[in-house]
């Protein structure tokens, strides 16, 4: 017993540096996963690490993490926009760094950032948003672009686009869908639809005059997912808001971008739920608008460029913008069906609007419970690209 006492306590002094190794090494990798995160959430703002924000960040983390961790490297990631992170720290040891059999320091790493993404864009492309409006926006939907893919990187990441008005407009044919303006039931959208073009013709000419039949072709197309990051730049900068109006059918912008986040057809670029995480960024003024509505845009002849959408195109003339209509009804059910199909939706509504609208914006928003996370709300055009931002702070919350 004499002499084994020394073995056993030389066991068991390096089962507990082992113990105290392990501990350690696991408390670093948490803080410097946690720094990690903290850091990738400012990347909106210092993409390439050059103003001392993302730094700041996960300097702050890994210290209120664990206090004694040292950090060695914060670098930007090669292949994606990330944040690495390096750190070390000391390991109280009883007997191995005694018997040169291990260091008395250990290192953990952790990289966080943009991929594995997919993310469209719905944007309100009617006239209320043309100037200042719909440039910010694109200016906001292209720096968002060059986050989730820097120039000369190839991330598993994809961007789609889909400009809405009173109607959607595909660029060319698609599995069901033939090119052009498309009607909320899937048929080809001609303008008036035949149905009503006696009541057109009854029209005095100076009715007929401010009513364009072609309210189509100034519709911006829309982009499928797409990782070529010039293509997605160039679509997004063809949005103007300007041309013939259709009204405004946020339903049929959703509608479209579930259809580009999901693999089935019509379209197929999408992956899958399990492997991405889809997002949808949807942002209007606020309302739907079908000439039926009152106010500023309300058109008080009938028919009229409204009777030229995805309802009235189709030979609907039932479904209206008011409260609890068919528009906002079908809107939260579109919205509904894309949070069914693992999308997020992210909702902005720029501009002013009653209660009623800004609760079905917030309500068409994947926030968490008791939170509106996934709501933004821009009064000022000059809102729109903090709001970009901030939700590019929330896709950056991933470990690589």
């Amino acid at each position: 017993m004499a002499l084994l006492l020394p073995v056993l306590l030389g066991v068991a002094g390096i089962a507990v540096d082992m113990g105290n190794m392990y501990m350690t090494h696991t408390r670093l990798q948490a803080a410097v996963d946690a720094g990690a995160l903290a850091g990738s959430l400012e990347l909106p703002y210092d993409p390439d690490l050059s103003k001392g924000i993302v730094t700041q960040a996960v300097n702050d983390m890994v210290e209120t993490n664990m206090e004694e961790a040292v950090v060695t490297e914060i670098s930007a990631g090669t292949e994606i926009r990330s944040v690495k992170v390096t750190a070390q720290a000391e390991v109280r040891m009883l007997l191995m760094e005694v018997l040169g059999m291990a260091d008395k320091t250990v290192e953990a790493s952790a990289m966080a950032g943009f991929n594995k993404l997919e993310v469209v864009f719905v944007i309100d492309n009617s006239g209320s948003m043309k100037g200042t409006p719909i440039d910010l926006v694109k200016q906001a939907s292209e720096e968002l672009t060059d986050l989730l893919i820097p120039d000369g990187t190839t991330p598993d990441t994809k961007v789609g686009l889909v400009p809405f008005r009173g109607k959607i407009r595909l660029g060319e044919a698609v599995d069901g869908y033939a090119e052009g303006c498309v009607n909320a039931d899937g048929s080809l959208n001609t303008g008036i639809n035949e149905e009503f073009m006696d009541e057109y013709n009854a029209l005095p000419y100076y009715y007929k005059r401010y009513i364009t039949l072609d309210t189509c072709s100034d519709i911006p197309t829309v982009l499928p997912l797409s990782k070529n990051k010039s293509t997605i730049i160039a679509a997004i900068g063809s949005q103007t808001a300007t041309g013939a109006a259709s009204g405004t059918v946020i339903s049929e912008g959703i509608k479209w971008g579930r259809n580009i986040l999901t693999p089935d057809a019509p379209f197929t670029q999408a992956g899958s739920k399990e492997d991405f995480r889809k997002i949808m960024i949807v942002l209007t003024d606020g309302d739907t608008e079908d000439g039926e509505c009152g106010g500023t845009y309300r058109a008080t002849y009938r028919p009229n460029n409204y009777w030229t959408n995805a309802y009235y195109g189709m030979g609907v003339d039932t479904a209206h913008c008011n409260d609890g209509g068919v528009l906002n009804a079908d809107m939260l059910s579109e919205a509904q069906l894309a949070k069914d199909a693992g999308i997020e939706i992210f909702s902005i509504r720029f501009g002013s609007s009653d209660t009623t609208d800004i609760n079905l914006m917030k309500e068409i928003a994947s926030s968490k419970a008791g939170t509106d996370d996934h709501y933004f709300d821009a009064p000022s055009v000059y809102d729109i690209p903090d709001i970009f931002k901030q939700i590019g702070k929330q896709l950056g919350w991933r470990l690589l």
